[in-house]
């Protein structure tokens, strides 16, 4: 792991997935003030960004959110990870040592708490830029054991269609097949496929085990997040 600073002249695209504009627009200022980097774009949440790089021409850098609108705990990290080779940061509020290593564990080459200083972001772009992985200090990466159950948790989850994710929350909002089927203007023999389908790609035998996993996979929302600090 890397401390030290460098300019990030290696990097001359970057994609922001983040779901709040002002975070959005302060870190892009951030990142071209501290890198090369001139051509910043965003992206309010995964479904965006995946087809930002279905084109083959995706960004050199990828800085990610964990908490968007389309995903749940770390998928949308994972979904990433399987469609691009670029160097993902993950800049998150929440940012305790397990959370941590379960995002580099799961694809991600570095992670910056969202509200460091200036100078972390320059040292985590830097080190990516070198190849390294970047671990803000203070924090440990605790073993790949330690994390591999969440790790495999969440990529089942990724595994979910969005129709067959929905239908996921809606379970676990306590909801019934038949007020499922009413929510989502579907046949409530539907809903009963979709939730076979869900147990069996969660390696689950009940509704009650599905829940279970979609929770403890899931982090906590952060109640305020606000721009990095300068």
């Amino acid at each position: 792991m890397t401390q030290s600073g460098s300019d990030a002249n290696g990097f001359q695209s970057a994609l922001i997935v983040d779901d709040h504009p002002l975070f959005c627009d302060a870190l892009s200022m951030t990142l071209q003030a501290i890198t090369g980097i001139r051509r910043i774009e965003t992206a309010a949440c995964l479904a965006d960004a995946l087809d930002r790089m279905a084109g083959g021409s995706g960004p050199d850098l990828i800085v990610l959110d964990l908490n968007l609108p389309d995903v749940n705990g770390l998928d949308g990290l994972i979904r990433l990870r399987r469609a691009t080779g670029a160097p993902i940061v993950v800049v998150s509020s929440m940012a305790d040592n397990r959370i941590i290593s379960s995002a580099i564990h799961a694809g991600a080459n570095g992670f910056v708490p969202k509200h460091s200083q200036r100078d972390v972001f320059q040292q985590a772009i830097g080190a990516l830029a070198r190849g390294e992985q970047f671990i803000p200090a203070g924090h440990v990466l605790l073993d790949d054991t330690a994390t591999a159950e969440q790790t495999d948790a969440a990529a089942r989850l990724a595994s979910l269609t969005a129709q067959q994710a929905r239908i996921l929350q809606l379970i676990c909002e306590g909801k019934l097949n038949k007020q499922i089927a009413y929510d989502l203007s579907i046949a409530e023999t539907t809903v009963k496929a979709h939730v076979t389908a869900i147990m069996r790609k969660l390696g689950v035998q009940s509704r009650t085990q599905a829940v279970l996993i979609a929770k403890e996979s899931s982090f906590p929302n952060a109640l305020q997040e606000g721009p990095p600090a300068t």
